[in-house]
């Protein structure tokens, strides 16, 4: 069990928070319309990603057990087949291939604080930036040992436990993150150029909304809030009976969502104030900023607290990711979680060669590529695709079918503590007959026009 709400909220938080929310949602809202798309993406986090946080964290409660054993007991308790099990397997697989990549981009973080810190960015040029960034991409050995760091620490951490490992860990992450983040955002108003970033991600442009944008919205709140991959599910089993489950879930739901909105006001200022062009995905952190922070005074003391912010909301994840996993091996595997996480950690150390090899060397190697939707992607890209575009989404599509059509209504409503209102029957109309459209959509429009 967790030792406190305030414990479990910490933590999955820490999950939902990740590199996505630091780069990428400052990116696309000023991309895809600003306060425009920031107002469809509230909505599907509302309409879409609470709900399902609400499902998850409710099987994983009434479970009691890793997602497939939580997915499989509720499917007992409710007098349905036991291959509904099945659908908390898949998420755990979810999770551990991102996870198998996500410690080689969390690799970076580790990698660039040592920069900033030992003053690599003073006075760095556009090119020389590009070429830094290269040369990591190309340095096979410099990359495994970052990535083998980032794996030993989520060794030392989920080993502990619960409470002793995780809850610890991110007590530590956690505020050192919104530290990071006051800090940063204090500095972006004093030394960068607030109201440029502030009119390129808050001031509307309607004309910028479209069906894509809406993918877009759907993608950002589904891979944001972190559903679909099964460690909410692993979370909830751990939730004492009388946390509110509604309650949590929309706390996650904004902290995740304030987080990246803080984000877009850290990194923007800086962007502008020295003219720089804002770029999407890993170029906007690692070859754009560090020129600002190499141009401005004590760049080298605010460049390492941005990537320390970096590196906290990096391994929070990490742990989110690889306890979904070690709860699943413990119990089907009939190990000690300290054997657990040495096998989960060392398959996504060895799964993460592939990753490393496709950045440098194999960077022109497509494995999948007389497959139509994989053509032209390396095996990091693959393995992205496969994850976040295809079993996320088949995750949050078969969680809405199962708790919304074949769990009892009397099981949901006494697993929520909440009666017949109008926000059970909001919530329930939300599962039934909203998410699975939406989400059957994206997944064959992701297939189709990849």
């Amino acid at each position: 069990m967790w030792s406190s709400r305030s414990g479990f909220l910490l933590a999955s938080i820490g999950f939902a928070v990740g590199l996505g929310n630091i780069w990428r949602f400052p990116y696309v809202t000023g991309e895809y319309g600003g306060s425009a798309f920031l107002f469809l993406y509230l909505a599907c986090v509302f309409c879409i990603g609470i709900p399902l946080l609400i499902t998850e964290l409710a099987i994983g409660r009434r479970g009691r057990s890793s997602p497939a054993g939580s997915f499989r007991e509720v499917a007992y308790e409710s007098g349905a087949s036991p291959a509904w099990r099945h659908v908390g397997t898949l998420g755990v697989l979810c999770v551990f291939t991102i996870l198998s990549y996500y410690t080689v981009l969390s690799g970076w973080t580790f990698d660039y604080l040592v920069r900033a810190v030992s003053g690599a960015f003073s006075g760095i040029s556009s090119d020389e930036s590009g070429a830094m960034f290269g040369s990591l991409m190309s340095n096979p050995g410099r990359l495994l040992f970052w990535h083998t760091v980032v794996n030993l620490l989520i060794v030392f951490v989920v080993r502990k436990g619960v409470q002793s490992g995780i809850e610890r860990a991110v007590k530590l992450l956690m505020p050192a993150l919104f530290a990071a983040l006051l800090v940063m955002v204090a500095y972006g108003v004093i030394a960068g150029d607030f109201s440029a970033a502030l009119t390129f991600m808050f001031e509307p442009d309607f004309s910028k909304i479209t069906f894509e944008t809406l993918m877009v919205a759907i993608g950002q709140a589904f891979f944001s809030i972190g559903i679909g991959l099964a460690a909410m599910v692993t979370f909830g089993a751990y939730l004492p009976k009388q946390v509110s489950i509604p309650g949590s879930a929309v706390t996650i739901a904004l902290a995740d969502t304030g987080v990246a909105v803080i984000a877009g006001l850290v990194i923007f200022p800086l962007v502008f104030q020295f003219g720089l062009e804002p770029s999407s995905g890993p170029g906007l952190i690692f070859t754009t900023l560090p020129i600002a922070f190499g141009q401005m005074p004590g760049g080298q003391i605010f460049g390492a607290i941005f990537f320390v912010l970096l590196i906290a909301a990096a391994l929070s994840s990490c742990i989110g990711c690889a306890e979904a996993v070690v709860s699943w091996v413990d119990e089907h595997w009939g190990v000690s979680r300290k054997t657990g996480v040495l096998l989960v950690a060392g398959g996504a150390w060895l799964l993460g060669f592939l990753s490393i090899a496709s950045l440098g060397a194999w960077s022109g190697y497509y494995p999948l590529d007389f497959i139509p939707v994989f053509a032209g992607k390396t095996i990091f890209d693959s393995l992205d695709f496969l994850a976040a575009n295809i079993l996320l989404l088949i995750g949050g599509l078969l969680t809405s079918l199962f708790f919304g059509w074949v769990v009892p209504r009397s099981l949901k409503q006494d697993e929520l503590g909440m009666g017949g209102g109008a926000l059970f029957g909001f919530w329930l109309l939300l599962l039934r007959y909203v998410i699975p459209p939406i989400l059957l959509v994206a997944l064959v429009l992701g297939l189709t026009q990849a």
